[in-house]
C-alpha cells in the first residue's frame, strides 16, 4: 500500500509510522481542516456583528424595513473579508495529532449541548436579536432560569467552545489566531452587553450578575 506523509520531521529524518497516512485519509484530514478554518472565520465575526447591531440599536429600530436586510449581508461580507485575509495561512499547521481530537470532541459536544439548552426559556426573537433592532419586538424580560441560572451568556460560551475545539483538533495556526481575536473582542462585547442589560434592568440585573458568572461557572464576579 502506498503511503503519503502528513507530517515530516523537522530534522529531515524518515517520519515515524504514525506520521504516515494513506492519500485518502490525508485528503479527509485536509477537508476537516478546511471546515475548521471556515467555522473559525464565521465564529470570529460574531463580536463584530454584535458591534454593528447593539451600539446602533436605536437607529435600527427607526428603520421601516427590516434592519436584517442590511445586517445579514454586512455579516456575510465580514466572513468574506476575514476569509480572504486568513486564506494564505489556512494550511499552516502548528502540530498534527489524532489525540488532539479527544479534547476537541469533548468541546464540540459541550458546545452543541449549550446551544440546545440555550433556547429553553428564551424566545427565538431574543436569540435572533429582534428585541434590540425591531420596533414592536422589544422584550424587556430578563431571563435568569434554565441554563442562564448557571451562566449569563451560554450562547457565547458555546461559540468559544466550538472555536477552541476546531483550534485544538486541527492544530491550524489560523484557527488559534482567530480564536484569540474572538476572545479579545468577545470580552469587550460581553462587558458592553452587561452594561446595556444593567441600563435596561437596573438592580434586577446587578443582583443577577452578582449571583451568576458571565461564562465560567467557577469564577464569580463582584458587583
Amino acid at each position: 500500500m502506498q503511503f503519503d506523509c502528513w507530517q515530516v520531521k523537522a530534522a529531515g529524518g524518515a517520519p515515524a509510522p504514525h506520521e504516515c497516512i494513506t492519500p485518502t485519509l490525508k485528503s479527509g484530514m485536509q477537508m476537516v481542516c478546511m471546515v475548521g478554518w471556515l467555522a473559525c472565520v464565521v465564529y470570529s465575526t460574531v463580536p463584530l456583528f454584535w458591534f454593528m447591531v447593539h451600539p446602533l440599536a436605536d437607529k435600527w429600530r427607526e428603520q421601516q424595513r427590516s434592519p436584517f436586510r442590511v445586517l445579514l449581508p454586512g455579516w456575510a461580507a465580514m466572513w468574506i473579508v476575514i476569509g480572504v485575509v486568513s486564506w494564505p495561512w489556512r494550511h499552516v499547521v502548528l502540530y498534527s495529532s489524532a489525540w488532539a481530537w479527544i479534547p476537541a470532541g469533548a468541546l464540540l459536544l459541550t458546545g452543541f449541548f449549550l446551544y440546545s439548552r440555550s433556547g429553553v426559556h428564551f424566545s427565538w426573537a431574543q436569540l435572533g436579536g429582534l428585541p434590540e433592532v425591531r420596533a414592536g419586538h422589544r422584550d424587556d424580560r430578563l431571563v435568569t432560569t434554565g441554563l442562564r441560572a448557571r451562566v449569563r451568556h451560554p450562547v457565547y460560551l458555546a461559540h468559544f467552545c466550538e472555536m477552541l475545539a476546531w483550534s485544538i483538533g486541527t492544530g491550524l495556526l489560523v484557527c488559534w489566531v482567530l480564536t484569540a481575536c474572538a476572545m479579545i473582542t468577545g470580552a469587550v462585547m460581553i462587558r458592553m452587553e452587561d452594561q446595556e442589560l444593567e441600563k435596561r434592568f437596573g438592580e434586577e440585573f446587578r443582583n443577577y450578575r452578582r449571583r451568576v458568572p458571565a461564562l465560567i461557572g467557577t469564577i464569580k464576579e463582584t458587583a
